[in-house]
C-alpha cells in the first residue's frame, strides 16, 4: 500500500474524521514498566475507526456509481461507518444485516444514516446477509462496500498509522493493533513499516477466531469451520486476500488472546481509566501480557480500535472474566440422599471465603434425587483445588461444568 494512497487518504478524511487522541496511560506504563500510548479510535464519531474505510472508499467512487447508491452488509461498526457516510455524503445506502443483530445496533445504524440507508434484516447470519447484498448489487448496479478486503478500506484505515506517527514524540518500539478482517492491521502496518522498519507491529487475534494466525500457518488464505461470535468487531471465518497478502509481509508478529481475558481487560479499562472499550477493542491492551518481557523502557502504542459495547452483555462479560480468572466456577452436585446434606456442605465443604453466587434443582418435582447446579465464585484462584479436594473427602459426586463446553452452554 503506497504512502501516497494513504496521505491522499487523511486529506480526503478531515473532512469527516476526528484526529483521535494518542494518550499516554500512567496505570498501564506503571504495570509493564514501559511508556504505554492509547490510540483512541473509541473517541472516533462513529466510536470506532471503521468511518475512515467506509468514507474514503465511497469518496473514491466516480459520480455515476454513487447515483446508483452503495450497498453493505455488517452486523455492527461497518454499516454504521458506511450509514454516517451516507448521511454525510447525501446518497442513498443500502444496509444488510442479520435477523439476530441486537435492537440496539440497528437504531444505531439508522440513527446516523438518517433518511438515507435502508436496512435489510435478512437471515441469522453475516454470510447470509453477504449473499443478499451480493444479489442487489447484481440486479441494481450500486457499488459494494467490503469491509476490509479492500485497497481504499486499507488505504483509510491506514490514517491511524499516520496519526499515531504525527503525534508520538518518539518512534514508536512496538505496536499492538486488533485483526478481524485485517482491514486496520495492513492500513497500519503499510505506513508504519514504510516511516518506521523497526517499530514492531503485533497483531491480535481473539484466540476464538484466529482467521490470520491459520492462514499464516498454512501458507494461504484458509477458511475456518466455526469460530466463536464473541469479540464480533474481530470474529470472521476468514481473513480477506489482500489484507492477508499484507498483514504476512509486514506483522512481526501475531498473538492469540483468550476471550475471557479480553473481558478482564476491558472490565480494566472502564474501572481504572474510564474507558469504554468493546471486546475487539481491548486486545491489544490484553495482548500487552504476553510481551511483558520485552516492554521494559519501550514506547508501545495500543489501538483501542472501538467502544460500541452494549450495556446488556457486561453481566456475560464480568462471568466471562471470572471464569478466566479462575474466580467463578460452575458444578452439578449429586448430594447424599441423608439429611443436612446441604447445611454439610455450606459447613464443610466451603471455604470461608467462597460465595455460592447461584443454586438450583434441576428437577423441579424430585429434588431429592436430581442433581443441583452450583454456582461458586472465589476470592482467590488458589482455592479451587481445596474445594474439589474437599468434596470428594465427603463423598459428592458432581461434575465441572467449566470443563464441559456443551454442558455449560446447556445449563448456564
Amino acid at each position: 500500500m503506497p504512502l501516497e494512497e494513504i496521505m491522499h487518504a487523511q486529506l480526503t478524511l478531515n473532512e469527516v474524521i476526528t484526529r483521535t487522541p494518542l494518550q499516554p496511560n500512567r496505570v498501564l506504563s506503571s504495570r509493564y514498566n514501559c511508556n504505554v500510548l492509547l490510540k483512541r479510535e473509541d473517541l472516533q464519531v462513529v466510536r470506532s475507526f471503521k468511518i475512515r474505510g467506509a468514507y474514503y472508499r465511497i469518496r473514491t467512487l466516480p459520480p455515476q456509481d454513487l447515483e446508483k447508491g452503495v450497498v453493505c452488509a455488517s452486523a455492527g461498526n461497518h454499516a454504521q461507518g458506511v450509514a454516517y457516510s451516507c448521511q454525510t455524503l447525501g446518497i442513498r445506502g443500502k444496509i444488510y444485516m442479520p435477523s439476530t443483530t441486537p435492537r440496539q445496533k440497528v437504531t444505531q445504524v439508522q440513527f446516523f444514516g438518517g433518511d438515507q440507508v435502508e436496512i435489510m434484516l435478512t437471515g441469522d447470519t453475516y454470510d447470509d446477509a453477504y449473499d443478499e447484498a451480493m444479489k442487489e448489487c447484481a440486479r441494481t448496479g450500486a457499488a459494494f462496500i467490503h469491509p476490509f478486503d479492500d485497497r481504499a478500506i486499507i488505504a483509510g484505515n491506514g490514517t491511524v498509522g499516520k496519526e499515531i506517527m504525527d503525534a508520538a514524540e518518539a518512534m514508536p518500539d512496538y505496536i499492538f493493533v486488533t485483526v478481524g478482517g485485517g482491514g486496520l492491521a495492513a492500513g497500519v502496518a503499510s505506513y508504519i513499516k514504510a516511516v518506521s522498519p523497526r517499530t514492531r507491529i503485533i497483531g491480535v487475534e481473539p484466540k476464538g477466531a484466529p482467521s490470520l494466525d491459520a492462514s499464516l500457518r498454512s501458507g494461504q488464505v484458509t477458511p475456518l469451520d466455526s469460530i466463536d461470535k464473541f469479540v464480533d468487531g474481530a470474529a470472521v471465518k476468514r481473513i480477506g486476500d489482500l489484507t492477508f497478502a499484507i498483514c504476512r509481509d509486514l506483522l512481526d508478529d501475531v498473538v492469540l488472546v483468550p476471550e475471557g481475558k479480553a473481558c478482564t481487560t476491558l472490565l480494566s479499562l472502564y474501572n481504572e481509566n474510564a474507558i469504554v472499550a468493546e471486546p475487539a477493542g481491548a486486545l491489544p491492551v490484553a495482548a500487552l501480557d504476553m510481551y511483558r518481557d520485552e516492554l521494559e523502557g519501550k514506547t508501545v502504542v495500543c489501538i483501542i480500535s472501538g467502544g460500541n459495547n452494549d450495556v446488556d452483555r457486561m453481566q456475560e462479560m464480568k462471568e466471562r472474566s471470572l471464569m478466566y480468572e479462575g474466580l467463578k466456577h460452575y458444578f452439578t452436585v449429586n448430594f447424599p440422599q441423608r439429611a443436612g446434606a446441604l447445611r454439610e456442605f455450606l459447613d464443610e465443604v466451603l471455604g470461608p471465603d467462597d460465595d455460592i453466587v447461584r443454586f438450583e434443582y434441576t428437577k423441579t418435582h424430585n429434588k431429592e434425587n436430581g442433581p443441583a447446579l452450583v454456582g461458586i465464585e472465589l476470592k482467590n484462584r488458589e482455592d479451587y483445588g481445596s474445594l474439589v479436594s474437599r468434596m470428594n473427602a465427603r463423598g459428592y459426586q458432581f461434575m465441572e461444568l467449566n470443563k464441559d463446553p456443551v454442558l455449560f452452554d446447556l445449563l448456564i
